[in-house]
């Protein structure tokens, strides 16, 4: 598995290496943002592009007919496998793919296979832009599943392993708002081809291409991270390549450290067996739980679908596009608001108040189209506006909180040993889960109607409660002191970190 070096700078023994930002490290993370582009842009195209009647009528004729049928019940015109499997079938495929991304990251190099995700990525754009049957569009969702998962499993290694100390937190949480980027630019291209009449739909498609060969091109600039070199031996290419970075040739202290890192990485032959013993299970457990709950806040079937979300509530094509690009603002103004405060009022601040919030907002949407929106009627267009509100407001609270944080807090609670191992199943949990939320959600609309929202307001309080009695806080905690600050302190983790217990449970 790829090592991953992330000490920390600040007082009570944790390290802080000599270096600056230098103008390499921007540009590795403008080539980091495009991946965000890439897979953001992908989320939000999806949801359009199924609302447009143009796309429906030439591969889901049943879906389109159903749409315009003036009787036809509000919550289940949209319901069909075939149009959520092509949505869904990225998510089932970037699962796979991010396992197979992991042994190529660590054979080949992070570079290579971020020029394999954009490869893969470009020829899906192909085979969707130009399909002609179903087939086609899901083959080509396929080969977008594999870039994604291969894009995201090097970029936020990539990432981490250039950037300085002081601002890797920051850096992690920018990938997220590129990904905001990209939604938000999905939704103004959808609004302004919808009426491009009848291949609007294949310039949407098609445009994925663009932040795609941005990674490609992009990826053929830079160098490999000193981490990966030293990991496969390339020893002074490793130093250099530190050297060039940091802007400084007093890089010594930081290639020792990651030299060591990676003889210790060689040492743990199977991560994913050491990520079975009982003093990895705490951290496990985070990983996967924030990945299920980031899912089941909602968050995902909002953004796929919210075009048809608000076609289903009474808005045309065209607002209902508007509507989604509004959304689609409050989403990237409101990730900034987590780079800004996430290490100042701390993760548990954060997404306690985003259950909260995001609690109300569900439960009075739920609430409106339950009085209001029955199954054949529309709603008025002053309560319409007041859905479009309460989206915002919940988009507003998830962006804060449960988006960034739901693959922050993974990535700094696992020990080095485990950490990449770790990591992945925090992919592989969070691509499962997207997938299962995706192709279920339009069927879940049509039989819960309304009660789809309640059935997510159920699932915020579970994540309240967890976050309240079993997630500690990790802010400020250096990433290589968690076990003895974190875990060994928590009133209910403490009693997994025993040595003598982990030696009869290991496995």
């Amino acid at each position: 598995m790829p090592a991953m070096v992330m000490s920390n700078a600040g007082p009570g023994g944790a390290k802080k290496f000599e270096g600056r930002i230098t103008i390499y490290v921007v540009i590795c993370g403008i080539i980091a943002a495009t991946g965000g582009l890439m897979f953001g842009y992908d989320i939000g195209i999806s949801g359009g592009v199924t609302s447009m009647d143009d796309f429906l009528e030439e591969f889901f004729p049943v879906v389109y007919e159903r749409k315009h049928k003036a009787k036809e019940d509000n919550y289940c015109k949209f319901d069909n496998q075939n149009l959520q499997l092509f949505t869904s079938s990225l998510y089932l495929a970037a699962l796979v793919a991010s396992f197979v991304a992991s042994k190529i990251c660590t054979k080949h190099g992070r570079r290579l296979t971020m020029q394999a995700a954009s490869v893969f990525f470009l020829v899906g754009v192909i085979l969707n832009a130009a399909a002609v049957n179903i087939a086609m569009l899901i083959i080509g969702r396929i080969l977008l599943g594999v870039g994604v998962g291969f894009a995201n499993q090097a970029v936020p290694l990539f990432l981490s392993e250039i950037a300085p100390v002081h601002i890797r937190g920051a850096l992690n949480i920018l990938f997220q708002l590129d990904v905001t980027i990209g939604i938000f630019v999905a939704n103004i291209v959808n609004y302004l081809v919808s009426n491009i009449h009848p291949w609007g739909w294949r310039l949407a498609l098609g445009l994925a291409g663009v932040p795609a060969t941005m990674l490609c091109l992009g990826s053929m600039v830079i160098a490999e991270t000193p981490t990966s070199l030293i990991e496969r031996e390339m020893l002074m290419e490793g130093l250099a390549m530190l050297k060039k970075i940091r802007g400084t040739d007093n890089v010594d202290a930081e290639y020792e450290e990651i030299l060591h890192a990676c003889e210790m990485a060689r040492q743990v032959k199977q991560p994913f067996k050491n990520l079975m013993k009982r003093s990895s299970r705490p951290q496990l457990v985070i990983a996967i739980v924030m990945q299920v709950f980031q899912q089941f806040t909602g968050i995902n079937a909002i953004m796929f679908y919210a075009p048809v979300l608000f076609q289903t509530i009474g808005f045309k094509n065209d607002a209902s596009l508007l509507s989604a690009v509004i959304t689609g603002i409050v989403n990237v103004l409101s990730t900034v608001v987590s780079v800004v405060l996430v290490d100042k009022v701390g993760r548990r601040f954060l997404l306690l108040e985003a259950c909260g919030q995001m609690l109300i907002t569900q439960v009075a949407i739920g609430g409106i189209l339950l009085v209001n929106l029955k199954a054949t009627n529309d709603l008025g267009h002053g309560v319409a506006v007041w859905v479009v509100v309460l989206v915002c407001l919940f988009v507003s609270s998830f962006a804060w909180s449960w988006g960034p944080l739901g693959w922050l807090i993974p990535s700094e609670t696992f020990p080095l040993a485990t950490r990449t191992a770790g990591y992945a199943f925090a992919v592989s949990s969070n691509m499962l889960f997207t997938f299962v939320i995706a192709q279920a959600f339009l069927s879940m609309m049509c039989h819960l109607r309304a009660g789809i929202f309640f059935f997510f307001g159920a699932w915020i309080v579970v994540m309240g409660l967890f976050v309240i009695f079993l997630l500690p806080e990790t802010k400020n905690v250096p990433i290589d002191e968690m076990i003895e600050k974190v875990w060994k302190q928590h009133w209910f983790w403490k009693r997994f970190m025993d040595e003598e217990e982990d030696k009869k449970h290991s496995v």
